[in-house]
């Protein structure tokens, strides 16, 4: 089969490799028929995440056709239209129970490198590198789904791929970063970050009850999809220092809760910006926290800090003190897909979100790497990629 396969920063190629196959009897193989490029995707195409080998098969946002099944599985049977949920969750221990899906004790066959980085092992994640699994991802034509009768939610024939496919992962992720912020009536949240999970973040928050949203971002075009999309007020923090114009637009109080849809590669202005990126160029610190000190002294006294954005290490110069003195609750974590998944599904097959909205390019597999540059450099108005196998 075709597959896209990592070699290192900004070095993707699309090459011929095994198809997958059952190798234990919960496993299902899936026919893609549609992925899409994550904002995650791209911090293993610059080359910040590690545990990433040369020919490893990337990706993580997928649905398709199943082709087969191993013998144990119960829910799904060849023919079933699916969307996967990125995590991979084995759906019996503790942390399956509870609903918690990325902290899946069983589903990481390389929790002890996690166990290292992070005191536990964490779940495996598709195509997300050796410390997450080590499994193949889903820029390919198959892709092998273990635990399938947990990750994989049937859909109806007749519905376009593009108004499910971000349910494998940008809804969700929104999603959960919005029920994080434990949302009142008349609350306002602050959204970092209009890109697919910043967007999705921003329509589930008024799907969750909040008064206003305020999308923070630069880029004109993510902007005005805020705009139309999720009915954002927007601060172009290029323009204006966004925690300034938050004290302003709510009478000085903040937002009563902020949410981080940007992650490790947070663009900073200024000396600051400078530093980050000179730190992180010299691995004196992994990942640029630009949007979390922004959201420690942006938020209202009180409030919460929901973080979505994706760290894979270690950050410097937290404003620690501001964050204690304003008694700020800090909730965060890898979405727990399986949770909201069903739901998401079944709020889109009653018209009332439509996902497809966030994609601006669709391009053959073939093209993957004309897509992450496009999605890097936000050419071409480009929000977000599907690609079709």
């Amino acid at each position: 089969m075709k597959a896209v396969c990592w070699y290192g920063a900004n070095d993707v190629r699309v090459e011929n490799v095994p198809d997958p196959t059952i190798l234990n009897p919960r496993d299902a193989i899936l026919k893609i028929t549609s992925a899409t490029i994550c904002g995650s995707d791209l911090h293993i195409y610059d080359g910040y995440i590690p545990t990433m080998k040369a020919g490893d098969i990337i990706g993580h946002e997928f649905m398709g056709e199943v082709v087969d099944v191993g013998r144990e599985v119960k829910k799904l049977k060849k023919g079933d239209r699916v969307v996967v949920s990125s995590i991979i969750g084995c759906g019996q221990c503790h942390y399956c129970q509870q609903q918690k899906w990325s902290l899946c004790d069983n589903s990481n066959p390389n929790g002890w490198i996690n166990d290292k980085l992070f005191g536990f092992g964490t779940a495996g994640i598709f195509g997300y590198s050796h410390a997450f699994g080590g499994y193949a991802g889903a820029f390919a034509e198959y892709i092998r789904v273990p635990f399938a009768d947990y990750g994989a939610v049937q859909v109806p024939e007749g519905i376009p791929d593009e108004k499910i496919l971000p349910i494998s992962d940008a809804f969700p992720t929104g999603y959960m970063g919005a029920e994080m912020c434990n949302i009142s009536p008349g609350d306002t949240v602050a959204v970092w970050g209009a890109g697919p999970v910043g967007l999705f973040a921003m329509k589930s928050a008024y799907m969750l009850g909040a008064e206003r949203v305020i999308a923070i971002d630069r880029v004109p075009e993510r902007l005005h999809m805020a705009q139309e999309f999720a009915n954002a007020e927007t601060i172009n923090y290029e323009e204006i220092s966004a925690g300034d114009a938050l004290k302003e637009m709510t009478g000085g109080r903040g937002a009563d809760a902020c949410i981080d849809a940007v992650g490790l590669e947070a663009h900073g202005m200024g000396l600051e910006g400078f530093y980050d990126e000179a730190k992180q160029a010299v691995r004196l610190e992994t990942d640029r926290p630009h949007v979390l000190r922004e959201m420690i002294l942006a938020c209202r006294k009180g409030g919460i800090l929901s973080i979505m954005g994706v760290y894979a290490g270690f950050v410097d110069k937290i404003p620690m003190g501001a964050a204690m003195n304003k008694a700020l609750t800090w909730k965060m974590g890898q979405m727990f897909g399986q949770k909201y998944m069903p739901m998401l599904v079944d709020r889109v097959l009653n018209n009332e979100v439509d996902p497809s909205r966030v994609f601006t390019h669709r391009l053959p597999l073939e093209e993957a790497k004309q897509g992450f540059e496009l999605f890097k450099h936000k050419k071409d108005n480009c929000v977000k990629v599907l690609l079709k196998p």
